[in-house]
């Protein structure tokens, strides 16, 4: 059974930081491209940020220079550090496991406000 488990949202004031964690379980997690996705209310899904299994990285353009993702293969882990929050990044944000078919994970909660 494939679960992706985010954890590290919250409320943060703009210009703040928070680091985001997806422990996967029940894949190869090594082998695949993993990524960050968000929705705000009344928006789509959009791309955050992915990660190859190399390691190339790549990112929205409104995230660059901001944040980071990373990942551990050997605790089935990727991260998303987010500096320089802006009101604008809140959403609720998804990780996802670029398998075929992709799973995702339930989400978590990121709140940018003063």
């Amino acid at each position: 059974q494939v679960q992706l488990v985010e954890s590290g949202g919250g409320l943060v004031q703009p210009g703040g930081s928070l680091k985001l964690s997806c422990v996967a379980s029940g894949i190869m997690f090594r082998i695949y491209t993993m990524g960050w996705y968000r929705q705000a209310p009344g928006k789509q899904r959009e791309l955050v940020a992915t990660i190859t299994s190399g390691g190339t990285m790549n990112y929205q353009d409104s995230v660059k220079g901001r944040f980071t993702i990373a990942r551990d293969n050997n605790q089935n882990t990727v991260y998303l550090q987010m500096n320089s929050l802006k009101p604008e990044d809140t959403a609720v944000y998804y990780c996802t496991a670029q398998t075929m078919p992709p799973y995702w994970g339930q989400g978590t909660q990121v709140t940018v406000s003063s």
